[in-house]
């Protein structure tokens, strides 16, 4: 086997010629282990799919030895990819080690990573060995692991808090057992980017065949420096890093792979080096990754979190009208976002508010402006966010908080076997009439939305659906927020219930008589004549 080198390889960041940065992905190991994060077999295909796509270099697919579910995962990953190099997780055991390379036996190119700690702490009271029975068996599990595929990677568990003379020896004993990755972890998430940067330089310098493998770093996120840390590592001299989608992993997680592959991408010339990622697909994985495991991103998460390209200050606003360099350092297409999106709230300016107007079709002359604006301000004082439909309602002088004229009257759902569902709904118009409808759906949520549909004659394209709990205990009451796309456009509602359906429901409602409220006066009469 010939050792993986950098001194060839390069890609283009702007004019410069950078050299190539190894994204090692483990979302599937490290993130899909942690708490709140597990997925099905089907679900890490989907997600090894998404990442082959994105361009990640190697895709740790899982620790074989774990489960039976787990081995079946990574066998059927390895045999489906062929762009990633397919990597398993083993220990410095016989067992693992030898179910790592089965469950790799199918991939086009394989990689078993093994690991074994090497820091005083974890010798003495996690593996009960001395330094040299360490060495031994990490030299031992390589040796057994080059015969069963291409490449092996070794991890020093806990390397960040090893003596770095001893480190050294690790290292280089392993590079002469045939380790053609050797992996700087901070395990524990301790260190500082100084002190990573310290480190990996003095191992490219001390260690014995240093210049003959891939050094990389692994950082956990527990005192909020796993970006910081990894990106230090590269800046002396590391060319792989073991992040994941959205930073998700043990505690408080890893490296976040988007903020590692964007940092590089917009500080090239201060990095000069880059990574094969198609950095245009980040936000879309990012997003497959929230619906698979049905953990949300927060939104003020750097690169995909759903402020990080939104702007509801009015300074930050207007400069952003003038010149969009002046408070964003990329762009949200770069990531696969869309559009940069000026929020309009209570701390928006007559600016901002003035050309969401014209891009809705609104050109307000000055004086009307003037009440407009305080209308504006005072419905953006009682709301976290003001939207489009409620301008709208503000820009025809209606009230953008009434309610009507479609109300719920009645509810009622039923639930069967297989999944499916049924429900009936009674509302009533403002113009006195009554309408009943009933629907059936792939769930009760579906159901109920379903029979409103009807019985409005209004239809809904559900874009994006949220249920959270506002308060606690038995009765505790939960929000719906429903957003939904109709006449190409998108339309948002809320509603609140110690029902989560019926929340549903108000929340449909909500748009609906939004919708109605905004047509004009004849159409609306024709629709409540149904």
């Amino acid at each position: 086997m010939t050792p993986e080198t950098t001194s060839t390889e390069s890609s283009d960041v702007g004019d410069v010629v950078a050299e190539r940065v190894r994204i090692f992905d483990t979302t599937l190991r490290d993130g899909e282990q942690a708490p709140g994060f597990s997925m099905d077999r089907r679900a890490k295909l989907r997600m090894a799919h998404a990442l082959e796509a994105l361009g990640v270099d190697v895709l740790e697919a899982g620790f074989p030895s774990a489960s039976p579910d787990d081995f079946a995962s990574v066998s059927e990953i390895a045999r489906v990819l062929r762009g990633p190099t397919v990597a398993g997780l083993a220990r410095c055991h016989d067992g693992d080690i030898d179910a790592c390379g089965r469950a790799l036996e199918a991939a086009r190119h394989a990689r078993i990573h093994l690991f074994l700690s090497t820091s005083p702490l974890h010798r003495e009271h996690k593996l009960n060995m001395s330094k040299q029975q360490v060495i031994d068996t990490a030299c031992a599990a390589i040796e057994r692991a080059k015969q069963l595929c291409h490449e092996v990677e070794f991890s020093a568990e806990d390397a960040m808090r090893t003596e770095p003379e001893y480190l050294v020896e690790v290292f280089s004993a392993a590079i002469a057992a045939g380790a053609t990755t050797v992996n700087v972890p901070d395990t524990v998430g301790y260190t500082t980017p100084v002190e990573m940067a310290e480190r990996i330089a003095y191992l490219r310098k001390h260690v014995r065949g240093a210049d003959t493998v891939i050094f990389s770093t692994h950082c956990h996120d527990d005192l909020g420096m796993a970006v910081a840390n990894s990106l230090a590592g590269v800046a002396a001299g590391a060319r792989q890093v073991e992040c994941t989608v959205n930073g998700i992993g043990e505690r408080a997680g890893n490296a976040s792979m988007e903020e590692v592959v964007m940092a590089l991408r917009v500080r090239g010339a201060y990095f000069g080096v880059d990574t094969g990622i198609d950095a245009r697909k980040l936000y879309p994985t990012s997003r497959l990754l929230t619906q698979l495991t049905g953990q949300v991103v927060a939104r003020n998460k750097a690169v995909v979190g759903d402020n990080a390209f939104a702007h509801e200050s009015g300074i930050h606003q207007h400069g952003m009208l003038k010149h969009r360099g002046t408070y964003e350092i990329m762009r949200p297409q770069d990531v696969g976002m869309g559009e940069t999106k000026l929020v309009l709230g209570k701390h928006s300016g007559r600016h901002a508010l003035r050309q969401r107007l014209l891009a809705m079709g609104h050109e307000v002359e000055e004086a009307a402006m003037d009440g407009i604006f305080a209308r504006f301000k005072a419905l953006a004082d009682k709301k976290r966010e003001v939207h489009d439909e409620d301008l709208e309602a503000i820009a025809l002088g209606m009230d953008p908080e009434a309610t009507g004229p479609w109300r719920l009257v009645h509810l009622n759902t039923n639930s069967h076997l297989g999944g499916s569902a049924s429900a009936s709904v009674k509302l009533t118009h403002d113009n006195g009439s009554e309408v009943g409808e009933a629907a059936i759906g792939d769930g009760p949520v579906d159901a109920v939305l379903r029979a409103i549909e009807r019985a409005t004659g209004t239809t809904l394209d559900v874009t994006q659906f949220q249920v959270r709990a506002v308060s606690e205990g038995g009765d505790a009451q939960g929000q719906a927020q429903l957003t939904a796309r109709h006449a190409e456009r998108d339309w948002r509602g809320n509603g609140i219930s110690t029902d989560i359906i019926e929340a549903t429901a108000h929340a449909a409602l909500a748009i609906v008589n939004r919708i109605e409220r905004q047509q004009p006066a004849s159409q609306r009469a024709a629709v409540a004549s149904l």
